[in-house]
């Protein structure tokens, strides 16, 4: 019998194998696993691989029951845990590449993503080629020969475009191409990364997952062919998650959903209050007509979150700084996907040093929000309120 969405979420990863008679799958921490006999020790080496206590590297079974629990919510032959977003996203292209190799990333990606591409993979000998994230059947001409990974991430970073990822998986495989999405913005659970053709879905759990802005993990999901090739490379790079951090991730599966619902309920609400302000001149949520790649937000998506942006009809430093100085539930910090909201702002000279070729056609500053779980009339009131001290600013 096929389970719900939600009901998967509660039910995912509670193998009675690793949950020994209780609810929640126990942490268990391990450096050195010991064996009874010279038979169970070279069994253990067989299966090394395979979710089988061998060495504390390796995993232990709080670490099996949450990489189980990921396949079950994202599909895909196996998980990969990391300690934390970035580290994932790294060494998922790492896995996939050597020196003469090219890559194509999207130009929205996440800010550290394009750091690690310009400072070690070009030490390394491996070539960066940036797209236009609205590019579907165009990025044939970017292909290249020696093209081994084809990197996306949906909605994009701060200007939350939503690629056509069916259509660049399809072009990528014909070239045998593996497809990388950072999947952190979808939580794993709003997006299908491989009913729509991705080889490997990454995400931070750092953000919905864990739920708490309290635990960095990440986590690499591949499918069957992409599967060993990135176990053994993440092994041999020294990756590793604490059983503590996997724990509280695992308990943040439980209430994903739940908490997705509110947090999109609130975001919604506020996108279209931010509609109607005089100040704010675009809206860049994906379940509004005003966001680029709206329409495969349509088609493939099964719902929001509290992460998008809005753009102000002006840049003024100093009257921004006004706004967000003095926010009451509005806390401006770095990450996102916790039970708070956060705000920070973005100017547009910012997006040169950000953006190669995909122009984010806005002249004003660029307010990234997560709308958390507070009453959405009192993070109304908090903006309204700033932007009252934007305006007291502007016209004094």
């Amino acid at each position: 019998m096929s389970e719900g969405k939600k009901t998967r979420l509660v039910t995912a990863g509670r193998n009675k194998k690793w949950t020994l008679g209780v609810v929640n799958p126990p942490v268990q921490r391990a450096s050195t696993v010991v064996f009874d006999t010279v038979a169970q020790k070279n069994q253990a080496a067989i299966n090394r691989a395979n979710k089988t206590l061998f060495y504390g590297r390796r995993g232990t079974t709080t670490h099996f029951a949450f990489q189980e629990a990921m396949v079950e919510i994202e599909g895909g032959a196996g998980c990969v845990l990391y300690p934390c977003g970035a580290a994932a996203i790294t060494n998922a292209i790492l896995s996939f590449v050597a020196q003469g190799d090219h890559i194509l990333m999207v130009d929205t990606c996440y800010e550290p993503t394009r750091d690690f591409c310009e400072k070690v993979l070009k030490k390394l000998g491996v070539s960066t080629t940036y797209y236009d994230p609205m590019l579907g059947e165009g990025i044939r001409e970017l292909i290249q020969p020696n093209t081994k990974v084809l990197f996306t991430e949906s909605p994009g970073s701060l200007t939350m475009e939503v690629q056509d990822i069916p259509t660049l998986s399809r072009i990528a495989h014909e070239h045998d191409i593996v497809v990388m999405l950072d999947n952190t913005w979808a939580a794993g659970v709003l997006f299908s990364p491989f009913e729509h053709g991705v080889d490997i879905s990454i995400q931070a759990a750092t953000k919905y997952i864990v739920g708490h802005s309290d635990v960095m993990l990440g986590t690499a999901v591949a499918n069957e062919k992409c599967w060993a090739q990135l176990r053994e490379h993440s092994y041999l790079m020294g990756q590793y998650a604490s059983p503590d951090d996997v724990y509280m991730a695992m308990r943040g599966l439980r209430t994903l959903d739940v908490r997705l619902r509110q947090h999109e309920q609130n975001s919604l609400q506020i996108a279209q209050w931010l509609q109607t302000r005089p100040e704010v001149d675009h809206v860049r949520h994906p379940a509004l007509a005003t966001c680029p790649g709206h329409e495969f937000f349509e088609r493939d998506f099964t719902g929001g979150n509290g992460l998008f942006s809005f753009v102000l009809k002006t840049t003024h430093p100093e009257a921004t700084t006004a706004l967000l100085d003095g926010m009451q539930h509005f806390s401006m910090g770095f990450s996102w996907g916790g039970f708070e909201s956060l705000i920070l702002a973005h100017e547009p000279k910012a997006f040169t040093s950000l953006r190669s070729v995909a122009n984010p056609h806005f002249c004003g500053t660029l307010l990234r929000v997560h709308i958390g779980l507070e009453d959405v009339e009192d993070l109304i009131a908090d903006l309204e309120a700033g932007f009252a001290r934007y305006n007291q600013y502007l016209n004094a």
